[in-house]
């Protein structure tokens, strides 16, 4: 019989880590190209490290992606990327027009939102905060074995 109670037990934190890997991933890309150009763009900006876009953002972008798509110090990078994509929208999206169908930061938005969401949900099961959390060892692999020192 299917119960959708078991079901979103199983699956809720196996999908927040799919979420997380894919928008790590795609983060890591923005970083990519506006530091390597990689893929390549037409209007690519020189890359200057001392410089806000693309430098400090690319950077963020870079590092923080690949932390996000591992899972690694998932909250507070998550709550950084955050602030900067909030920062982006209101800086490059906003002063064109209201509406973010017509400037162009949904991506900023939705970027924005969803790193709110790992900031809350954490990485899920499958990253390596959570196994630092279980202590190098794997789900299920049986109780702890506590040794307790001498009586008295």
């Amino acid at each position: 019989m299917f119960d959708l109670a078991t079901l979103r037990l199983i699956w809720e934190p196996r999908m927040l880590s799919i979420l997380r890997f894919v928008v790590g991933v795609l983060f890591l890309e923005h970083g990519l190209a506006k530091a390597f150009n990689f893929p390549a763009r037409p209007n690519h900006l020189p890359f200057h490290l001392f410089s806000l876009v693309p430098g400090v953002a690319g950077i963020l972008e870079m590092i923080g992606g690949v932390l996000i798509a591992v899972g690694l110090f998932t909250r507070p990078v998550a709550f950084l990327l955050a602030g900067e994509m909030a920062v982006a929208y209101f800086m490059s999206h906003a002063p064109r027009s209201f509406f973010p169908l017509l400037n162009g930061g949904e991506g900023a938005i939705l970027y924005c939102f969803t790193f709110l969401y790992l900031f809350v949900g954490g990485g899920g099961i499958w990253s390596l905060d959570q196994l630092w959390a279980w202590g190098g060892r794997a789900p299920g692999a049986g109780p702890v074995e506590l040794t307790r020192g001498p009586p008295g």
